[in-house]
């Protein structure tokens, strides 16, 4: 894992990077009162944005995994987002233990190019995006600021340059 939860909430002021299975409450991860329906939860789960909208790379999806209306009016209301990261089987186990996050506005993301991890990690699906990735594709669209995908993605080729001049990816067994 080469960590771009980190990396991404170091560009954001106001990013708050918490660790851990569950919390009562989006109110609790933040440490002030905040309504969940003016938040949205980047979630995948099985649901294809392409499939659903493939105009759109981003899509707002109900609790059951169809096209809410008026797309342009929920991005226009959302005033922060949750971004579960780590491997697929964590971020499933996050979405289902946390019973709140039904409560936020569900995104899901159907990028138009694959995650620029290339070689070093394989996504079981096309739109799979690391954090950073996701974040920058829905941070600049939601904010209408195409500079913070732009930024995000240059930080994030400047770590996976480093990586591919290490050899390896942080944390993964060294060759013998």
């Amino acid at each position: 894992m080469l960590g771009t939860a980190r990396l991404t909430s170091l560009h954001f002021r106001d990013a708050v990077m918490k660790i851990g299975l569950s919390w009562p409450s989006l109110g609790k991860i933040l440490g002030r009162t905040a309504d969940p329906h003016r938040w949205a939860v980047l979630y995948l789960g099985s649901v294809k944005a392409a499939s659903l909208a493939p105009d759109r790379e981003i899509v707002f999806v109900n609790r059951k995994g169809e096209l809410e209306r008026d797309q342009d009016a929920l991005m226009r209301d959302i005033e922060g987002i949750v971004l579960l990261d780590g491997t697929w089987s964590q971020a499933k186990a996050l979405w289902w233990r946390n019973a709140w996050m039904l409560k936020c506005r569900r995104v899901v993301l159907g990028p138009r190019r694959p995650s620029r991890y290339g070689r070093l990690r394989r996504e079981p699906r096309r739109d799979g995006l690391s954090t950073i990735e996701a974040a920058g594709m829905l941070l600049s669209q939601l904010e209408h600021r195409p500079d913070i995908e732009e930024k995000l993605t240059a930080s994030f080729e400047r770590m996976l340059d480093r990586v591919r001049e290490h050899g390896a990816a942080p944390g993964a067994p060294r060759r013998p």
